[in-house]
């Protein structure tokens, strides 16, 4: 299927079934089923010269738990900020339900400065949203995995960038054990 959707991939550091069940046990949720087959055909990368997909992985800044984690912390955090003390922060819903943010699990983030959440009611595979770098917009980005990927790379690249968004690259760029590894070893 991803060969279908990255007409370029070059699979980085995969995840196997027992590190997505534990991703999954340590969440509290099951995982998409679009999720788990990317982690074991991409893996660690870069998606369409913009996004990066947290993957179960023995590196922190890669990993879906601790990824999950920080970005939620590093949101609140901001939103926090923004807020003046008079009034909670807003966030703008494209054509969706404005508590969404309430039910984020953060699995990725843009080049731009953007956080990829699934919304984690229900079951089976979660709608995916993008949080703009503003900290304000929420647009809607697939109803899985491939269904973000296949839209981002089309002309529904606007509906989940903003107008004026060309369409990314079909491609996947892994990055390797062996360079998590290096970099992992580099770090103070």
């Amino acid at each position: 299927m991803w060969e279908r959707v990255f007409g370029t991939l070059s699979p980085g550091l995969t995840a196997d079934d027992a590190a997505l069940d534990r991703a999954a046990e340590a969440l509290g949720f099951p995982l998409p089923a679009s999720y788990r087959d990317f982690c074991r055909t991409c893996g660690v990368g870069l998606a369409g010269g913009q996004f990066r997909v947290a993957v179960p992985a023995p590196f922190e800044p890669v990993d879906l738990v601790a990824q999950a984690a920080v970005i939620a912390h590093s949101v609140g955090a901001a939103v926090r900020m923004l807020e003046d003390g008079a009034e909670p922060h807003r966030f703008d819903v494209e054509g969706g339900d404005p508590h969404v943010i309430e039910r984020a699990c953060f699995f990725g983030t843009g080049e731009d400065g953007s956080f990829l959440f699934w919304d984690v009611s229900g079951d089976g595979e979660y709608d995916i949203w993008l949080l703009a770098p503003d900290l304000v917009m929420i647009r809607f980005g697939g109803e899985s995995l491939a269904d973000l990927f296949t839209r981002a790379t089309g002309p529904a690249v606007a509906l989940i960038l903003g107008a004026g968004a060309e369409p990314l690259p079909a491609r996947f760029e892994g990055i390797s054990e062996a360079t998590l590894a290096r970099t992992a070893a580099a770090a103070p």
